[in-house]
C-alpha cells in the first residue's frame, strides 16, 4: 500500500488546534494599558498567512473570513513575537502613541 502525500492547499479549517482563549477583562482590567510598544501590521504586505494569529500568546490576534488579522490593542502586551514570526516582516512594532490610526484599520 502506497502513501501519498496530499500536496491540496489547506484552508482555515485545516489548519492545527492549537491552545486558543478569548482575551477577556481581568481583575486589574483591559491589560494592554501598560504596553510600550504597538505592532502594527503593514495590510499591503501582509500575505494572510496567520503565523502572527498562530504565535500570539495572548491570542489578541483575531481574523476576518479572508484571513486579515486584526489586533485587539485592549488586550495586547507589546511583547513583538507577531512581528519577530512575520515570514513577510510586515508587523512593524511602533512606540505607543506614535501610531497612525488608520494604520490598525
Amino acid at each position: 500500500m502506497v502513501n501519498e502525500v496530499n500536496t491540496e492547499p489547506k484552508g482555515r479549517a485545516d489548519m492545527p488546534k492549537t491552545s486558543y482563549s478569548k482575551p477577556s477583562i481581568g481583575a486589574t482590567g483591559k491589560t494592554g494599558s501598560w504596553r510600550t510598544f504597538d505592532p502594527v501590521i503593514n495590510y499591503k504586505d501582509c500575505s494572510k498567512c496567520r503565523t502572527c494569529w498562530l504565535h500570539c500568546p495572548e491570542a489578541v490576534i483575531s481574523l476576518e473570513d479572508d484571513g486579515t488579522p486584526h489586533i485587539d490593542y485592549d488586550y495586547c502586551k507589546g511583547c513583538g513575537i507577531c512581528a519577530q514570526v512575520c515570514p513577510r516582516k510586515c508587523i512593524d512594532m511602533v512606540r505607543k502613541g506614535t501610531r497612525d490610526e488608520e494604520d490598525t484599520e
